[in-house]
C-alpha cells in the first residue's frame, strides 16, 4: 500500500509522544513493503523534503502564532494545500491510506479523506476528556468535538490500550468493534542506546544527585498535575523513614508554574533537602543518570499508555506505577513491576519500599521486564499488528 500520514511532529520536533511513535512505526511498517509518506510540520535547519528510514517526509512551514488554535487550524490548511498540490502533480500517484494522528490534523484528514476518497485510519494517543477528567469548558469541548468527528468519519481506529478503547467508546462513542489496540514499542536502537554501557565515574555521577549512601529514586516526564507526582512527594516521609534517611527522589523534567507548586508542597512536607528538581535533561545525560536509579516511579492520574515504563525496562531500572489507564497492561504486577492504586499515598510508598528493601527482587522484575520488552512491545510484531488494520481499514472504504 501507499500510505499518506499526517502528523504535527516528527523529529527532531519532538512535543510529546507523537513524534517518536510515528519515527519508531513506520520504519517497520516500510520493512513490510508499503510506501509510507508523511506531511509534517517544517523545523528550522532541516530540509522540507527528505527520506528518513524508508519514511518519505514533506515538512510544510507554519507561522508562528501567539494563538494555538489558529497555528492549528493554519497547519492543516498547509498540510491540505500541499497534499492537494502533491496529488494533482502526480496523476498516476494513489494514496491507498490515509493515517491521521490525534485531532491536530482532524481538519485537513477529513477534507482529504472526503475529496478523494481515502480510507483513513486514524490513531488516538490520548483524549481531552482523558486528560482534563471530563470536559469542562469551551476550549475543551472544542477539542473533544474534533476527536468526535475525527473517529467517525475513520474507517478503523487504533489506540494503545484496552483502557484508552474504553475511553474512546465513553468519551466519543467510538464503537469498541472499530477500534483495535495496538500497544506503543521501543526500537532495538533507543533500546541499545538506553542501555548501553557510558564511560563515566559512576561515583562522581551519584554525587551530582544523592549522597554515597542514598538510593536513588526518580520521576521522568511532564512536570503537570495529571502524572501524580503530588502523590509521590506525600510519600515520601514514609519511604524516607523506612529507609531511615537513606533515599532522595529526583524529579526530572519541565512545567515551571506546576514545579513551583510542588517544591513548595515538599517545604511544607519537611522533605525539601530529599528532593532534586532538575528541570529538563537531554537523553544522554538522562541515560547516565538511570545506571545510578534504584527506581523508577510514575503515579500518574491519566495514562494512554505510559512509554516511561518501556523506557525504564530498558534501562533496567526496577519500576513502580499506579494502576491507571494503561500502565496496568504494561507493568504486569509482581512480574515487570510494581502496580500501586491510584493516588494512594500508602500504596504507593509500600510499592517503593518493597523495591529498595529487596534487590534480589528488584532484579527479578528487571530480567522479566527485559523480556517483555522484546515479545510484547517490538515494534516489528506492533507494526504487523498495524499493517491488519490497515487491510481492515482498506477493505470497508
Amino acid at each position: 500500500m501507499r500510505i499518506l500520514a499526517l502528523a504535527w511532529e516528527f523529529p527532531p520536533r519532538i512535543i510529546g509522544g507523537i513524534s517518536r511513535h510515528v519515527a519508531e512505526l513506520y520504519p517497520e511498517v516500510v520493512k513490510r513493503r508499503h510506501e509510507v509518506h508523511l506531511i509534517t510540520v517544517a523545523i528550522a535547519d532541516e530540509p522540507l523534503e527528505v527520506v528518513v528510514d524508508g519514511i518519505h517526509v514533506y515538512r510544510i512551514p507554519v507561522e508562528s502564532s501567539h494563538d494555538f488554535f489558529h497555528w492549528v487550524a493554519q497547519m492543516n490548511t498547509n498540510m491540505l494545500h500541499f497534499a492537494k498540490e502533491f496529488l494533482s502533480n502526480n496523476a498516476e500517484f494513489s494514496i491507498d491510506l490515509l493515517h491521521a494522528h490525534d485531532w491536530l490534523v482532524e481538519a485537513a484528514a477529513l477534507t482529504l479523506t472526503r475529496e478523494f476518497n481515502i480510507p483513513l485510519v486514524t490513531t488516538i494517543h490520548a483524549t481531552e476528556y482523558g486528560r482534563c477528567n471530563g470536559i469542562h469548558n469551551d476550549t475543551q469541548r472544542y477539542i473533544h468535538h474534533k476527536e468526535i468527528q475525527l473517529t467517525q468519519a475513520s474507517q478503523r481506529v487504533i489506540v494503545c490500550s484496552e483502557y484508552m478503547r474504553g475511553e474512546l467508546q465513553r468519551a466519543l462513542g467510538c464503537p469498541t468493534d472499530k477500534t483495535d489496540v495496538v500497544y506503543n514499542g521501543l526500537s532495538n536502537e533507543r533500546w541499545g542506546n538506553i542501555a548501553a554501557e557510558h564511560k563515566c565515574d559512576m561515583v562522581s555521577l551519584k554525587k551530582q544527585y544523592a549522597d554515597p549512601e542514598e538510593a536513588v529514586i526518580y520521576f521522568v516526564g511532564r512536570i503537570t498535575y495529571e502524572k501524580g507526582i503530588y502523590v509521590l512527594l506525600n510519600a515520601m516521609p514514609k519511604i524516607i523513614a523506612a529507609m531511615e534517611d537513606k533515599v532522595r527522589l529526583v524529579i526530572i523534567g519541565t512545567g515551571d508554574a506546576y514545579s513551583i507548586l510542588l517544591q513548595r508542597q515538599a517545604w511544607d512536607l519537611g522533605i525539601y533537602h530529599k528532593v532534586l528538581f532538575t528541570g529538563f535533561m537531554a537523553d544522554a545525560d538522562f541515560w547516565q543518570f538511570q545506571k545510578i536509579a534504584s527506581c523508577a516511579v510514575f503515579p500518574s492520574l491519566y495514562e494512554p499508555f505510559g512509554i516511561v515504563a518501556l523506557e525504564s525496562f530498558a534501562a533496567r531500572v526496577p519500576l513502580v506505577v499506579s494502576d491507571t489507564g494503561g500502565l496496568p497492561e504494561v507493568v504486569r504486577h509482581q512480574v515487570t513491576g510494581i502496580v500501586t492504586k491510584v493516588n494512594d499515598t500508602n500504596s504507593l510508598a509500600d510499592g517503593i519500599i518493597s523495591v529498595l528493601r529487596d534487590p534480589d527482587y528488584a532484579q527479578t522484575l528487571v530480567s522479566n521486564a527485559q523480556h517483555d520488552l522484546k515479545e510484547r512491545f517490538a515494534w516489528d510484531l506492533l507494526a504487523a499488528q498495524t499493517e491488519d488494520t490497515f487491510m481492515k481499514a482498506v477493505k470497508v472504504g
